[in-house]
């Protein structure tokens, strides 16, 4: 009965935070805040399940560019969602693997390290994929790196909010895994 919960627990916060980040993805015409994801998966859920959160919300995420938004069905632009999905996932891993070896106890310190972790990740790999599919003065110019670090952490502050009033009103918090 326990394993239902925990299992339960796990789907619907993943559920709830993949449709969080689908508004957000919609209000920002298809910028998934993927760092910000990053970060909060990372405190509070199992790699497994963060994982799984993040290949969620980059597929709503491509589902919104494609269908809702209308993206070109070229080569390019389907190679930039592999290159998305790759730098969604690289994020989390970079959150997790930061804060497995941090050790902060403080949930504002794990945030703002799982937070810093994943974006520096998340643009890293955008890089590479610029270099290879081109765009590399759009993807790595510094005002926009501002704008977008700045944006998704305000972007990391409503999430967390949004799952600490969930979390009060009754929802069950996730399962958190002893080490990530």
């Amino acid at each position: 009965m326990a394993a239902l919960r925990t299992s339960g627990a796990s789907a619907l916060w993943v559920a709830l935070l993949t449709a969080a980040s689908t508004a957000t993805t919609l209000v920002l015409a298809c910028a998934t805040p993927f760092p910000s994801l990053a970060a909060l998966v990372a405190v509070h859920m199992r790699r497994r399940d963060g994982l799984a959160l993040m290949l969620l919300a980059w597929a709503a995420s491509q589902f919104i560019g494609f269908f809702l938004l209308g993206y070109p069905r070229d080569g390019s632009t389907l190679a930039w969602g592999v290159g998305l999905g790759s730098a969604a996932v690289g994020s989390a891993l970079a959150s997790y693997a930061a804060l497995r070896v941090a050790g902060y106890r403080s949930v504002a310190a794990q945030l703002s390290l799982a937070y810093a972790a994943g974006f520096t990740a998340f643009k890293g790999i955008i890089l590479l994929w610029a270099l290879v599919l081109g765009g590399l003065h759009t993807a790595m110019a510094p005002d926009l790196l501002v704008e977008q670090f700045l944006r998704n952490g305000a972007i990391l502050i409503g999430l967390y909010a949004l799952y600490r009033l969930l979390v009060f009103v009754g929802v069950p918090a996730p399962p958190k895994a002893v080490t990530a």
